[in-house]
């Protein structure tokens, strides 16, 4: 009895496939089905998302890797998003210019003189997803 046994068709994957500039986002988002909703969104771009639930879990993924773009919340658990940022301006300071601040708390004087010292971008809840989508181009597009 003749054998129908094929063997599985192999497939060359590009010697350079390692240097495929994928963008990778950084999401510190504590509201979990806000969190989710966001990195689909994302990731259905084509991104790279870790998402995390607080600033320490936002410190941890920073010291392993850098990342192209920083979505943070304002108010977390454990560490705030302003105390999260001057914690990477300390050790990590090229990544700065890569936050997108999100907030449900616009026009607390704390969070809008911080916003205001670092020049930062702030993005109000709720806000639509191609406004994310578009600061997420723009933060790709600034240099620093």
């Amino acid at each position: 009895m003749a054998s129908n046994y094929q063997p599985p068709k192999t497939i060359d994957i590009p010697e350079n496939v390692e240097n495929l500039d994928i963008t990778k986002i950084l999401l510190l988002e504590d509201d979990l089905h806000l969190s989710d909703t966001i990195r689909k969104f994302l990731e259905s771009l084509f991104y790279e998302v870790t998402a995390v639930k607080s600033g320490v879990e936002g410190l941890k993924a920073v010291m392993v890797q850098d990342f192209d773009v920083i979505i943070c919340d304002m108010l977390m658990p454990s560490l705030s998003g302003d105390m999260f940022y001057l914690a990477v301006e300390k050790t990590k300071p090229h990544l700065c210019k890569k936050f997108i601040f999100v907030t449900g708390h616009t026009g607390t004087p704390k969070i809008d003189n911080f916003i205001k010292r670092i020049n930062g971008t702030m993005l109000p809840k709720p806000f639509h997803m191609d406004t994310l989508r578009e600061l997420v181009s723009y933060t790709l597009s600034r240099k620093g």
